[in-house]
């Protein structure tokens, strides 16, 4: 599989200084390990989309690629300027383990879950929420586009 680069679909130009965003991510794998994608939806408030993000990562897990889905998303609200973060997710394991719900076992997961925990720090506010994958179609097609294109 051929890498690509990270493609960042710009909505609104400039810097941004966003009170809230509202952010639905999603990683998906072509089996588990194997070819792996994300994709990111960032919205303001009133629901205007702000950025999306699709992007192959080459080989590697469902959960690992649902994580990095979720590193990629809070580094470009950072950017943006926001100051509150709505993390919505359709994996319960990512949002569970965010949420001290789950341990994080898997040795792998350890160190990009660490990574989110260092990015939430920086933000005045977080919440992540678990949400049905029907109402995470626009990240899913992000991460599949990502695929299909690889």
């Amino acid at each position: 599989m051929r890498q690509l680069r990270a493609h960042l679909i710009p909505v609104l130009k400039g810097s941004l200084s966003i009170a809230k965003v509202i952010i639905c991510t999603d990683g998906a794998a072509r089996g588990n390990p194997g070819p792996a994608a994300i994709g990111v939806t960032i919205k303001d408030e009133r629901g205007h989309l702000i950025a999306g993000i699709s992007r192959c990562l080459g080989i590697t897990t469902n959960n690992q690629a649902e994580y990095r889905a979720v590193i990629a998303a809070l580094e470009e609200a950072s950017r943006l300027g926001a100051r509150h973060v709505e993390l919505r997710s359709d994996s319960e394991l990512v949002v569970r383990q965010l949420n001290g719900l789950y341990r994080v076992k898997n040795a792998a997961l350890k160190p990009l879950h660490q990574r989110v925990k260092q990015l939430i720090a920086t933000f005045e506010g977080f919440s992540a929420v678990c949400i049905p994958r029907e109402q995470n179609a626009a990240a899913d097609k992000l991460a599949n586009k990502a695929l299909d294109n690889a």
